[in-house]
């Protein structure tokens, strides 16, 4: 009989590779309803390859992702690096939005209303209701990310997995997309589970700090970490002032 979780997501000594090679090992960290965790650690520690699992994309070499309220990992909203996503992509920002609600039409041919319907409120969300006509190629980067969050927030059932969402971005639309973010985990109930080097806003934002280097460094409270010798070791020995 299959262990059932209390979270919404829960890692067990869980171990990904690549091609061969080990990339993590021995990762347990669990995700509740409510949750806004910051995933942080340097390049090469594994970040990419987690996400890549807890959405369906990688599966584990050892260990086990176990999912709860009625998740899995094709019903989390995934916003992927801006360098994974076509900027110049040819398409109204109506039709990418409404694109992230393909996984919930599988059955269909055509968007449903309740589709269109969830596409309108998530671009009414997200600020970018009058620009639902507009060549997505012709936005701003501020703009542009605003859509691939409401493509995304389409997908989520409960949860947004959002991978370095502020990168490239100018100071005002870094802090609009931070604020929308974390609106949408105060005011929505809306899970996020956010990969980061920018360690002062996830310490701003975050409740929880899962930190990898190849295996947990540390997993626990934003107020465990800040008294952790972790985050000291992740800033080069220098604290947040």
């Amino acid at each position: 009989m299959k262990n059932k979780t209390l979270y919404q997501i829960e890692c067990r000594g869980l171990a990904l590779s690549y091609e061969g090679k080990n990339v993590l090992s021995n990762v347990s960290f669990s995700v509740s309803a409510g949750d806004y965790l910051c995933i942080v650690g340097e390049n090469g520690s594994g970040k990419s390859t987690l996400i890549k699992a807890l959405i369906s994309l990688k599966k584990p070499s050892g260990g086990e992702i176990l999912f709860g309220d009625g998740l899995s990992g094709k019903s989390i909203g995934y916003l992927p690096q801006q360098t994974a996503f076509k900027r110049d992509f040819p398409a109204k920002v109506r039709e990418i939005v409404l694109s992230g609600c393909l996984g919930r039409s599988k059955a269909h041919l055509f968007y449903l209303a309740q589709d269109k319907k969830r596409a309108a409120y998530a671009m009414e969300r997200m600020g970018i209701a009058e620009l639902a006509e507009a060549s997505f190629a012709n936005l701003s980067g501020g703009q542009k990310q605003k859509v691939i969050l409401a493509r995304a927030l389409c997908a989520a059932e409960k949860i947004l997995l959002l991978d370095e969402p502020v990168t490239g971005l100018d100071p005002t639309s870094t802090k609009e997309l931070y604020s929308l973010i974390s609106s949408l985990n105060k005011n929505d109930g809306m899970t996020v589970i956010m990969v980061s080097h920018d360690i002062a806003q996830s310490l701003t934002y975050a409740n929880k700090i899962l930190h990898l280097d190849r295996s947990v460094k540390f997993f626990g409270t934003k107020e465990e970490y800040l008294a952790s010798n972790e985050l000291g070791a992740l800033l080069g020995g220098d604290g947040i002032e």
